[in-house]
């Protein structure tokens, strides 16, 4: 019986226009970085590292993968950018709000999902520090008190569209893939939960096409129409 839904965040729970978003992350953290590296480089070095967290298998967490990789790649004392990396969460990435808007569907939905019950989770892809993940379910509209369980890089030790990612979230939450849905609004980040047995909702606001072919989700929508599906969902409890 489904009685959990797992949230995406950036495009799903939080409205985003990614490329601003980018923009104003990076030129932020080129400048929080500049007395260290040349900001061109720091962008070049934090995708390189993402994409090695991002393609690890390994039972380690994500910000131990990252900082490795990046270690290897920067000249200077690691230790130096991971102190700048956490004071730049608290400080420079807040800029970014500018980027993202609230979806009111999103907030009556969660709140309507509250009413009846189901057990939600924030699945979003553990890319960043807890800190900026909250920050931004914040500018959503929510309190991390809404959900049961956050994702995030100190805490988990994949990345989608690893089917770990998926299994770990499982595990953590002491789910069965038949309980799940994922909602969210990348078409191979989030619909790969499909292949652990976990069902799917694509939300098309801010779809994410990787492909060309057809969209193979069990469910797909607007934010609106996810509204209306969750207004037709039984009762938990």
């Amino acid at each position: 019986m489904l009685d959990t839904i797992l949230f995406d965040l950036d495009g799903t729970l939080l409205p985003l226009d990614m490329e601003r978003f980018l923009q104003i992350y990076f030129g932020e953290m080129g400048r929080y970085f500049a007395d260290l590296v040349e900001p061109r480089q720091l962008v070049e070095r934090i995708w390189a590292a993402t994409n090695y967290m991002v393609n690890n298998v390994e039972p380690r967490t994500n910000v131990t993968v990252f900082m490795e990789h990046f270690g290897k790649l920067i000249d200077g004392d690691l230790e130096v950018y991971q102190k700048r990396f956490d004071e730049f969460y608290d400080r420079g990435f807040l800029k970014t709000r500018a980027a993202v808007a609230e979806s009111l569907a999103m907030r009556q939905s969660v709140a309507r999902l509250k009413e009846l019950g189901y057990d939600l989770v924030v699945a979003t892809n553990p890319l960043f520090p807890e800190k900026a993940i909250l920050h931004r379910i914040r500018w959503a509209g929510f309190e991390p008190s809404d959900f049961s369980y956050i994702t995030c890089y100190e805490r988990n030790h994949y990345c989608k569209p690893q089917l770990q990612f998926f299994q770990e979230v499982l595990e953590e939450t002491g789910k069965h893939p038949e309980q799940c849905l994922m909602v969210g609004n990348d078409d191979q980040e989030d619909l790969a939960a499909a292949a652990v047995g976990i069902q799917t909702y694509l939300i098309t606001n801010y779809l994410i096409r990787h492909g060309t072919g057809p969209l193979d989700a069990t469910y797909q929508g607007t934010d609106q129409d996810f509204l209306e599906f969750v207004k037709a969902l039984p009762p938990v409890r």
